[in-house]
């Protein structure tokens, strides 16, 4: 298939998929008119690139799952270098949610604070308010 059928296919566009082939992760055969051809498994590594990225991943962090997916294995998971990034991510996200816990107890004591503060000595009591 040509790169535009390819790009439909994967639901991408033609440009993301040279963007992948200039990055080495996706390779592209040449017909003899010069055209980009492409098969199932380029369809397949496409869709692998697409997956691991709408979950955070980055595009260096896709290429041991499509080198996976290049030595012939059914999934791109199903090599150690590809369960290591797995490992590795995973780890960035629990230390992303520890940190966001932080945050987030800092602002429930933030909120306790200004709540329990008495209210405005200034202020002019609702009930006076209303007689004006």
């Amino acid at each position: 298939m040509r790169i535009g059928e390819l790009a439909q296919r994967a639901g991408t566009t033609t440009r993301a998929l040279r963007f992948y082939e200039a990055q080495g992760l996706l390779p592209a055969a040449r017909a003899a008119n010069g055209y980009r051809e492409y098969d199932e498994d380029d369809l397949r590594l496409v869709t692998e690139i697409q997956t691991l990225r709408t979950v955070g991943f980055s595009l260096d962090d896709t290429r041991p799952f499509v080198d996976c997916l290049r030595t012939g294995h059914d999934a791109g998971d199903a090599c150690p270098a590809s369960v290591e990034v797995y490992r590795r991510k995973l780890d960035e996200v629990e230390a992303c949610m520890r940190d966001l816990a932080a945050v987030r107890s800092a602002l429930l004591d933030k909120l306790a604070a200004a709540t329990a503060r008495p209210a405005d000595p200034c202020a002019v009591p609702a009930e006076l308010e209303e007689s004006r």
